[in-house]
């Protein structure tokens, strides 16, 4: 993992979310047991997992201030005192919900150093296939910003960035880049159109064009800046 002062101000935004040292806790609450031999059947249909389900949608729905734990509690079958048995807060609640879609985004989108453009698609296909998701995110940027609580997203950049710094040391990107640099370039040129919805055409045929021809776009631009074959100073 990075330390924090490898993360200038200007470059500690990944998926939408400020990455700053954490200062609250963003696992569940530690007395109430979550592993075992517990029977697949079990799990999810467990007060916490349906916690944890109407919590996805209420924070993405309402962001983290708007949200309500009685609404959660509601949705989910159970009660205020259940929910708050799992997790202390809805601050806690909302790191666990929103680390573990990060961990969901990574898998889905699984990022190649050599092959940037790629994963730039990638990002761009999940994204306009889960716009709840991109929403849940951007809650915690807006809502959590100067706040900490995201060490989990500094533990994911501090990933990417050591993969791309190894793929420049193996020549198979531009060296002059700083890794955190193409880290949050990638991912906001990926996200890009994904939070234009308003732009697209409401009929399908013609926003589907539309869509791949913006993902067209994100790609050859991350194909131009950081291309083996088109280093930055050639640009």
């Amino acid at each position: 993992m990075l330390h924090e002062s490898c993360l200038p101000q200007s470059q500690t935004e990944l998926f939408g979310l400020t990455l700053r040292p954490a200062v609250g806790l963003v696992k569940p609450n530690s007395s109430v047991w979550y592993g075992g031999s517990m029977s697949l059947s079990s799990r999810t249909d467990s007060s916490r997992d349906r916690i944890v389900e109407a919590a996805t949608a209420e924070f993405a729905r309402h962001g983290i201030a708007g949200a309500r734990i009685e609404r959660i509690a509601k949705s989910a079958r159970t009660s205020k005192e259940r929910v708050y048995a799992y997790f202390r807060s809805k601050e806690q609640l909302y790191g666990f919900i929103a680390a573990r879609e990060l961990d969901e985004i990574v898998e889905a989108t699984q990022m190649d150093p050599a092959d940037l453009p790629g994963y730039a698609g990638r990002v761009h296909d999940y994204f306009v296939a889960n716009p709840a998701k991109l929403r849940l995110m951007r809650w915690g940027q807006l809502e959590f910003a100067g706040t900490g609580s995201d060490d989990f997203a500094r533990d994911t950049v501090g990933r990417k960035a050591e993969k791309l710094r190894r793929a420049q040391q193996e020549g198979l990107l531009d060296p002059s880049w700083d890794p955190l640099d193409i880290v949050v370039f990638v991912n906001q040129l990926a996200m890009a159109w994904a939070e234009q919805p308003g732009l697209t055409s409401s009929e399908s045929g013609a926003r589907d064009q539309f869509l791949a021809d913006r993902r067209a776009a994100i790609v050859a631009a991350v194909e131009r800046l950081f291309s083996r074959s088109h280093p930055a100073d050639e640009l």
